[in-house]
């Protein structure tokens, strides 16, 4: 069976794990690197899963996943490049971290593949776009949206069009956070007690959510069908549109996306 080594087991790399687990995978093909040893010790017994160097994991797995965040990339890559084993696929997790950048640094030949998951990933709904680099084939493709499924939905897109999926999933749910953020205020201005405009709110963009993924109607529809005609829905449509929040939400991507941009070309 393939052996995977999650490096870096903050967050994503956690949930990743677990995620995997909880797919069926078994343990002993599993290992991850963490810098704090107390932290290494409580996942290891959480997991039943090995924690160890970066270097031993290089030597010993197949599937190296790179979970650290982008300014702990260099000295990695540096651990990595004189331990990896020819062949062992890279799978980058790290924000803005083009593949070549990668293939600069590792051996010739290593196949690497970037991905931009987010942060549902922490509870099973992840949405992660995944890229070939130059030497990664059509199954290393496949073996990383196999693991990725286990957390989540995934797709496939070119590496140019990554920026673009870092502004719009990437950092999607911090939009939905904060717009529900604002419609539990407003409850709140409007008289409801805190929890009540929470759970009115959250169970909305659950429901919301769910006829979206479930229905096949396009938001459009779904939006007109709560649209009465003079009724209250049209008032606060009409409201959202002078306050010009869908061209707000269009230039907030936008900005999300060059600085996607920004940032990989300081590493690249």
């Amino acid at each position: 069976m393939t052996t995977i080594a999650i490096l870096g087991a903050g967050k994503i790399g956690e949930a990743l794990l677990a995620g995997v687990l909880a797919a069926g995978r078994p343990a002993a093909s599993l290992m991850f690197t963490e810098r704090y040893s107390n932290r290494a010790s409580e996942l290891s017994q959480r997991y039943g899963v090995r924690g160890v160097e970066t270097e031993e994991a290089a030597r010993e797995a197949d599937v190296l996943v790179v979970a650290v965040k982008p300014q702990d990339i260099e000295p990695l890559l540096a651990g990595l490049a004189g331990s990896i084993t020819p062949g062992t696929l890279v799978v980058s997790l790290a924000a803005g971290l083009p593949t070549s950048l990668y293939e600069r640094h590792l051996p010739a030949g290593t196949p690497v593949v970037r991905v931009m998951p987010n942060t549902p990933m922490l509870v099973g709904e992840a949405m992660s776009a995944i890229s070939p680099g130059t030497h990664a084939t059509a199954e290393h493709l496949q073996l990383v949206e196999d693991l990725l499924s286990s957390v989540g939905k995934v797709v496939r897109v070119p590496e140019k069009q990554q920026d673009a999926v870092t502004a719009l999933s990437g950092s999607g749910p911090a939009y939905f956070f904060f717009l529900v953020e604002a419609m539990i205020d407003a409850g709140i201005l409007l008289g409801l007690p805190r929890d009540v405009s929470t759970q009115l709110i959250i169970q909305s963009a659950v429901g919301a959510a769910t006829m979206l993924r479930d229905s096949g109607e396009h938001p459009v529809a779904l939006r007109e069908a709560v649209t009465s005609p003079g009724g209250t829905t049209i008032a606060a449509i009409r409201e959202l549109e002078n306050h010009a929040v869908r061209a707000a939400l269009l230039s907030a991507i936008e900005a999300a996306a060059l600085r996607s941009a920004e940032l990989g070309r300081a590493h690249d």
